[in-house]
């Protein structure tokens, strides 16, 4: 579930190796483009986290960010 933290959308998903999560990333990165808003991510080994925040609304959760996290929700299904 994504939760709010400092005025943005995030989440950590735990994969069974490097090679999943790098997977995983690759798919939302074209995800990310397709729908021009970019996340803050980071990748350590199998855990990924997100932070979705609008920059040019202030820095603030938009529906720009609940739809680029539905997006990787249903990547993330992919890899479930």
């Amino acid at each position: 579930m994504w939760s709010t933290i400092d005025n943005s959308l995030a989440r950590t998903f735990r994969f069974s190796d490097f090679r999943t999560a790098f997977a995983f990333l690759t798919e939302v990165a074209a995800e990310a483009e397709r729908l021009d808003h970019h996340p803050w991510l980071s990748n350590e080994y199998n855990v990924v986290e997100f932070r979705l925040q609008t920059h040019d609304a202030g820095n603030t959760v938009t529906a720009r960010d609940h739809r680029l996290a539905a997006a990787i929700d249903a990547v993330a299904e992919r890899y479930a």
